[in-house]
């Protein structure tokens, strides 16, 4: 999908996942992009996080695609990190005028068993990571008189499992401040969307933490060993999606065919939202 010439996106968690796929999808459609990745490892959580490395990878990618990259090593869960980063954005590139707010991370723990740093880090990454992304990006589009922020829920921010009660926490969250920011900034061109994507084959998803909890009857499982239990969590029997499918639905979000829609979930889950009530 072509057509945002003279658009500038910012990505966070842009360093590889999801986030690596959007960038270079803008990148494609003809925006400069800006990426916001924080490059450490959090002690709450469990798997690898992204590295230096994985962000530079991906600014090779935009590049690579003709477009203009400006990177930059920030914590979404601070507010005025995000404002500066925006602000420098708008220094070097002109505006922001997309912010998809991707940065997310999954922690495990039954209720009864999680910490106060376990719980605050998901909550302060999945859900305070969106809103500074939004309130950060926000006051320029509404200048502009154009733009669009996109959340990242999940299928687990319209159900739930075991294990993952922050994680569902905050992807409800996310679908929450959506539908309110949308009518926010309703009568100032900008568009406010999410989308609730399933399982997606990123390294959240396939490392040897959760192998080992979804197939705990195993020594040494697999992404093989872990497929069905995934695929259940599905209608279509896959066990999980690619990340590019999840940036087609964005890159839809962000067009100017989309201009009026705003306030909407977009589920990328093989069919997981017809078990949804709504």
């Amino acid at each position: 999908m072509s057509g945002l010439d003279g658009r500038v996106g910012l990505v966070t968690g842009g360093a590889r996942g999801m986030g690596r796929s959007h960038a270079v999808a803008l990148a494609r459609a003809g925006a400069a992009v800006v990426l916001v990745d924080l490059c450490e490892q959090h002690q709450a959580i469990a798997y690898p996080m992204a590295t230096a490395d994985d962000l530079e990878h991906t600014v090779e990618l935009v590049r690579a695609e003709g477009a203009r990259c400006v990177p930059h090593i920030a914590d979404v869960r601070d507010l005025d990190a995000m404002i500066a980063v925006v602000a420098d954005a708008e220094a070097e590139l002109g505006s922001v005028d997309i912010a998809i707010a991707n940065a997310g991370v999954s922690g495990m723990g039954m209720i009864h068993e999680e910490t106060a740093d376990g719980w605050s880090t998901v909550l302060d990454i999945n859900l305070t990571g969106t809103f500074n992304t939004f309130r950060a990006a926000s006051p320029g589009m509404r200048s502009r008189r154009w733009g669009r922020l996109v959340g990242v829920s999940s299928m687990m921010g319209r159900a739930s499992n075991p294990t993952i009660s922050a994680y569902c926490a905050s992807k409800w969250g996310v679908i929450g401040l959506v539908k309110a920011a949308s009518q926010d900034l309703a009568h100032n061109g900008v568009t406010v969307n999410a989308v609730a994507p399933g399982n997606i084959a990123t390294p959240m998803t396939l490392n040897d933490h959760m192998f080992h909890m979804m197939r705990p009857d195993l020594e040494h499982p697999t992404a093989e060993d872990m497929a069905p239990v995934m695929a259940g969590l599905h209608v279509q029997p896959v066990p999980w999606l690619e990340p590019e499918e999840v940036t087609r639905a964005v890159m839809y979000l962000v067009a100017e065919a989309a201009a009026h829609i705003t306030g909407t979930v977009m589920d990328v889950s093989a069919g997981a939202s017809a078990r949804f009530t709504a």
